[in-house]
């Protein structure tokens, strides 16, 4: 049987990946502080702080098949190798595509220049990018051939915290059945930019590839990303799952800029619209690497009907991290309109 560490269990991702692992059969060990959850059922947690000197006592001890990591702290993820480093046959770092420098060429790959790595151990959300470029050059640095790099795109489907991917999915959904706050407005207002690119792997597929490419031995560097699919694609499905067949109104690039709506993520934005032409790659990025080592995709209809499931049982008509509130969309519809 094999032996892996999740180092978290707890929240989204890792929690997934320790998922996985049991339903393969592993014994999943899940070393967190537990204030995002609970680890699986199945799972043993060893309740620890990584901030603290003795955080690995309980685990560095024993032999590991897979140790993998999600944080973007340079710190921990040092201390972790230096703790357990010696004693795992494979490591999973889950990086992200936000280390490259830019964002402009669409099909880059991961040769692509990256931003320069954080000086010290802990970084502030601005700094996301340079603090997991140092984490990636301290895997390498402890581990050697025996890391296997992802470097994340955008994540959707159930359980994503993010309100990103989602937000598509459940606005269909709220118009589709008059949900209360949404049903006053006159049409959906959408992105007339159907031609933009855009990539979202679903968590599901994502844990999947992880824990297999440990069983597998499988290292080096990859871009773990979904498959190019055009916004109005990603659109009209979500609206298909969503059993919308109400009024819709496109609106373009200019006139959201003009109205100073945020793109991508945020409150006051469209998700996954982006604008920027120096940002024309950001979800385009080449996963074929990732692809050819095993990572493979549900169709864009499972993504979305789990990503509208997860909408569902936290509300359709909650206040969102992303996206417009239905104030927002009606000034903007009248706005256009007018």
């Amino acid at each position: 049987m094999r032996d892996v560490l999740v180092l978290g269990g707890t929240a989204w991702l890792g929690s997934e990946v320790a998922r996985t692992a049991l339903a393969r059969g592993a014994q999943v060990t899940c070393l967190a502080r537990g204030v995002s959850g609970s680890v699986p059922e199945g799972a043993t947690w060893v309740q620890a702080d990584r901030d603290r000197a003795d955080a690995y006592d309980a685990v560095r001890d024993r032999d590991w098949d897979d140790v993998v990591d999600v944080s973007w702290q340079p710190g921990p993820v040092r201390s972790a190798l230096a703790a357990l480093g010696g004693r795992a046959r494979h490591w999973t770092y889950v990086s992200s595509c936000s280390v490259y420098a830019a964002h402009r060429t669409p099909g880059a790959d991961e040769a692509a220049e990256l931003l320069p790595a954080l000086e010290g151990n802990s970084a502030d959300q601005e700094h996301y990018g340079e603090a997991k470029v140092a984490c990636e050059h301290a895997c390498r640095d402890a581990v050697g051939d025996r890391v296997l790099v992802a470097r994340s795109g955008l994540i959707g489907g159930y359980g994503d915290p993010s309100d990103r991917f989602g937000y598509w999915v459940a606005r269909f959904a709220a118009a589709a059945e008059g949900f209360p706050g949404w049903a006053t407005s006159p049409a959906v207002l959408l992105p007339a930019a159907e031609q933009a690119p855009t990539q979202t792997l679903d968590v599901h597929d994502l844990a999947a590839w992880l824990v297999r490419a440990g069983e597998d031995g499988v290292t080096g560097t990859f871009n773990a990303v979904g498959e190019r699919v055009p916004l109005g694609t990603v659109l009209r499905a979500a609206a298909r799952v969503a059993g919308f067949t109400g009024a819709v109104v496109r609106v373009p690039s200019s006139f959201l800029v003009a109205q100073q709506v945020e793109e991508y993520m945020g409150p006051r934005s469209l998700p996954l619209w982006i604008a920027d032409p120096d940002w024309a790659g950001f979800s385009a990025r080449d996963g074929s690497a990732a692809q050819a080592a095993g990572l493979s995709t549900r169709p864009l209809d499972d993504l979305l009907a789990d990503a509208l499931r997860w909408e569902r049982e936290r509300g359709l008509g909650r206040e969102r991290k992303a996206g417009l509130t239905p104030q927002q969309e009606r000034e903007l519809v009248q706005a256009w309109s007018g």
